[in-house]
């Protein structure tokens, strides 16, 4: 396991083929279902063809660069934290807590810590955060860590359109 970061509860680390289990079960609560239905895995097959996509990724700057979330009390695979690039160069962080683990402040956590270290390492200076307006624990994620939303509305979504919020972090 290769350890990116550690907060003071977390190690933020790159996935390894073991995790599936974890990925797949942490995938389908309801949220996931509900916020982010392209990042659920109905099979543990599923799982590790995108663990393994992901492993991939490691060690370039193209991305998706995403990371496991674990606790250090208990060592739990509570879910995972990303950078993903989105048009025109651009970044966009991805953060998932399976429901068990919610309201702990864990993504806030994860994030906080992630963006100084991952943006370094990509060479970028902004990260845009797109939620869905629905999504109210995602925002305050959000504005703990420093987005400033610059929109609300209508706009494109994962597959459709619909009431949106857009934010932008600077390091």
């Amino acid at each position: 396991m290769s350890i990116l970061l550690e907060t003071d509860r977390l190690i933020i680390t790159e996935m390894t083929m073991d995790m599936a289990m974890d990925v797949h079960q942490n995938s389908l609560d309801e949220d996931t279902k509900r916020f982010v239905p392209d990042e659920v895995f109905e099979t543990l097959e599923d799982a590790k063809e995108t663990i393994e996509f992901l492993i991939s990724q490691y060690g370039g700057a193209e991305g998706p660069l995403v990371y496991a979330v674990i606790t250090k009390d208990g060592n739990r695979n509570i879910g995972y934290v990303q950078l993903v690039p989105i048009a025109d160069g651009k970044w966009e962080i991805g953060y998932h807590v399976a429901k068990a683990f919610t309201g702990k402040g864990y993504a806030t956590e994860a994030v906080k810590a992630f963006l100084p270290v991952i943006t370094k390492r990509v060479g970028v200076s902004e990260v845009y955060g797109i939620r869905l307006l629905e999504n109210a624990a995602s925002g305050r994620v959000l504005e703990k860590c420093g987005f400033e939303t610059f929109f609300t509305g209508k706009g494109e979504y994962h597959d459709g359109i619909y009431m949106i919020s857009k934010g932008v972090w600077k390091a």
